[in-house]
């Protein structure tokens, strides 16, 4: 894969991440567009790895996402345990589901029915905190990657990117603007790569 191919790869991808975002109301749309753009960057990762000899920029990148599945998959977990263990103690099944507020005004144990609420507010906080670790050490990882084409490429956009991702993932909710605008810059830094020069040989002169 040439250098050309690894950059446009990885400015369409980050692009098409980055408008992702903007389409999240159409849940699918918006979904498939975030994973083909996440499959060019890594591709894009991929070509500039062998381009610059140094495996650490796809081996993090890739590390980056594998945490964050796993960060997202976990969390998702433990909220869907928590809303089923808060419907089971209000009483709410799928065969009454449709009567919900029925089945909410016969619970009359408040103390009971404030523990739920409280577990499950605790269950909620596991699961942020899961997905916030998971989201910081994948940004350190990525920044290590983006350091690393910052100085094999000279574009040092690469590694502001680096630092913004990883002050996004330290900072909760208004991180998350600041690692969308990450996004956009890591695209512009994509096509500001260009190829090495080569260097000139040069040949030893015969002793007078």
């Amino acid at each position: 894969m040439t250098i050309e191919t690894s950059k446009n790869l990885g400015g369409i991808g980050a692009i098409l991440i980055f408008v992702s975002v903007l389409l999240s109301y159409a849940s699918v749309f918006s979904g498939i567009l975030s994973l083909v753009g996440l499959i060019l960057v890594l591709i894009a990762f991929k070509g500039l790895a062998d381009y610059y000899g140094d495996a650490g920029v796809f081996n993090n990148a890739l590390y980056t996402v594998i945490l964050v599945v796993i960060g997202v998959v976990v969390a998702g977990a433990l909220l869907f345990i928590a809303a089923v263990g808060l419907l089971a103690e209000l009483g709410i099944d799928a065969a009454n589901i449709a009567e919900w507020s029925a089945g909410a005004s016969q619970f009359t144990d408040v103390t009971a029915l404030s523990g739920a609420v409280w577990d499950f507010i605790a269950q909620i906080l596991l699961a942020s905190v899961v997905l916030w670790i998971c989201l910081i050490i994948g940004a350190v990882l990525l920044r290590k990657s983006l350091g690393i084409v910052s100085a094999k490429s000279g574009v040092g956009l690469f590694g502001t990117t680096g630092l913004l991702m990883l002050i996004g993932a330290v900072i909760p909710l208004i991180g998350l603007l600041i690692m969308w605008i990450g996004l956009l810059l890591l695209a512009v830094a994509f096509f500001q790569i260009r190829p090495q020069q080569a260097q000139p040989a040069t040949s030893a002169e015969a002793p007078t």
